[in-house]
Formats: C-alpha cells, sequence, structure tokens
C-alpha cells in the first residue's frame, strides 16, 4: 500500500469525495472482516466516507490514515493516491 497522501483533513476529504465519485475504493482483508464482525454493509462505509468527520492524518503501521466518523461509526482509510483509498479498519462506536 506504501505511504499514502499526507494531506491535512480538509484536502483528505475532498479527494475521498472526488473517490467515491469517479475513482477507486478498495477494502483490506481485515477491514471486510471487522465489517462482518460489527454487521457493516460496504454502503454503511461508503456512506460514512461521504458525510463523516474526517480527522487530522496519522502516521501508523508504514502510512498516513484518516479517521473518518459518524456518531455511529468509524472508518480508517488511506488515500493511495488522488484517485485511489483503501479502507483499513473499520468499527462501530459503542456507546
Amino acid at each position: 500500500m506504501g505511504e499514502g497522501l499526507h494531506v491535512d483533513a480538509a484536502t483528505a476529504r475532498k479527494l475521498l469525495r472526488q473517490i467515491l465519485v469517479s475513482g477507486t475504493l478498495t477494502f483490506s482483508g481485515h477491514a471486510k472482516k471487522e465489517m462482518v464482525k460489527d454487521n457493516l454493509t460496504t454502503q454503511d462505509v461508503v456512506n460514512v466516507l461521504r458525510a463523516g468527520v474526517v480527522e487530522p492524518s496519522e502516521f501508523e503501521q508504514g502510512s498516513w490514515r484518516h479517521r473518518v466518523k459518524t456518531s455511529a461509526i468509524c472508518v480508517v482509510v488511506v488515500l493511495v493516491s488522488e484517485r485511489e483509498a483503501v479502507v483499513v479498519t473499520t468499527w462501530r462506536i459503542r456507546r
């Protein structure tokens, strides 16, 4: 996956919206397992990426990762390029 793009939260939000319209969104094996565990669908993840709050990137496990959150779900994504993003993990936010 490489390092990914290191951009601010506003730029990440803009790029994610563009990727959802005309780019490539893929899911890591770990993300798929976590989605099953928390009963999340691909559409749930896309909705979070479209409407959630993008937090500042963090360098973790060799790549720049962005957390995107709603009140119920968190999605962690790596921007591979301006045209591609990989969902690395997801979870439901427990209250």
